[in-house]
């Protein structure tokens, strides 16, 4: 008889997170290369969004030291009052956000048990 690996509710739920923080990790490392400036006004607001939506998810969570570095970066990326940086900073900004980013995934893909669940 073949086994069937069915995906459960919690792992659906913790796969659909890595999702933006995923997009995010990449349009920034596209944006250490030189592009139009309408790209990074673009990345704005998809950084600023993936950050706020993941800092959500890591509140449900639990995670907080995540909630406040997430929270960080959409005050960072945000697309209404804008912070201007010199371009080599943004440029290591963007890869330490993309190193974050990262490990943000991993942690919280494996969302914790809940009480009475090991």
């Amino acid at each position: 008889m073949q086994r069937r690996n069915f995906i459960n509710k919690k792992q659906l739920k913790a796969m659909w997170v890595r999702v933006p923080a995923l997009i995010a990790a990449v349009m920034l490392l596209a944006a250490i290369a030189r592009l139009p400036y309408g790209y990074y006004r673009y990345l704005r607001f998809v950084v600023c969004g993936a950050a706020a939506y993941t800092a959500y998810i890591a509140y449900r969570w639990q995670k907080l030291w995540a909630v406040w570095l997430l929270g960080f970066m959409a005050i960072l990326f945000n697309p209404v009052m804008e912070i201007h940086l010199p371009r080599r900073l943004w440029q290591i900004i963007d890869v330490v956000c993309v190193v974050f980013l990262i490990v943000v995934m991993l942690v919280l893909a494996r969302p914790s048990p809940a009480k009475g669940e090991v």
